[in-house]
């Protein structure tokens, strides 16, 4: 499957905002204000991508990294969000994002973190050399079908000698 990250522009952000706010996504993300995806696509220190898939590059997604000139060579990957859900687009998306992030922007921790009712990210990340390094607990509100509650942030993380064995192990195309 060809998966195309190409930097965002100004007359995708409708789109992006269509997609954050779509129901099968708002239960696993904090939705963002126009004016935070500008600031993410001007600023230096972030990345925002729309994510293109096949030879037509339909849009599928977006993703936004940020810490991009950390001093500390931390690259936080912000915001993931696929549309087609089941497809394996979302595990091809993390692994041109975990390249980028230590080939490109020579990352020493790529990290995130992910709300605790979101499995299925959760066991992608695990499965993709993520560690967990803690969890946030009961840090975010959530409002699903009409329930109000809290749910915790899982924060996890890949460090470039953890990727590099992933490398020689052949488990990524770097």
């Amino acid at each position: 499957m060809s998966l195309r990250l190409r930097p965002t522009m100004l007359s995708d952000l409708d789109w992006v905002a269509s997609v954050e706010r779509d129901g099968a996504n708002l239960p696993f993300i904090t939705p963002w204000e126009r004016t935070q995806h500008e600031g993410a696509i001007r600023f230096p220190d972030s990345r925002h991508f729309i994510v293109e898939e096949g030879d037509e590059l339909a849009r599928i997604g977006f993703v936004i990294l940020q810490g991009c000139r950390n001093p500390n060579s931390s690259v936080e990957l912000k915001r993931l969000v696929l549309q087609p859900k089941g497809r394996g687009l979302g595990r091809a998306a993390v692994r041109q994002l975990k390249a980028m992030a230590f080939t490109q922007l020579r990352a020493h921790r790529f990290w995130l973190d992910v709300k605790a009712l979101n499995i299925r990210a959760l066991k992608l990340y695990q499965s993709e050399g993520f560690v967990e390094e803690g969890r946030l607990r009961e840090s975010v509100r959530v409002t699903i079908d009409g329930a109000d509650g809290y749910d915790s942030l899982v924060v996890m993380s890949l460090l470039d000698r953890e990727y590099q064995a992933r490398v020689a192990l052949g488990l990524e195309s770097a």
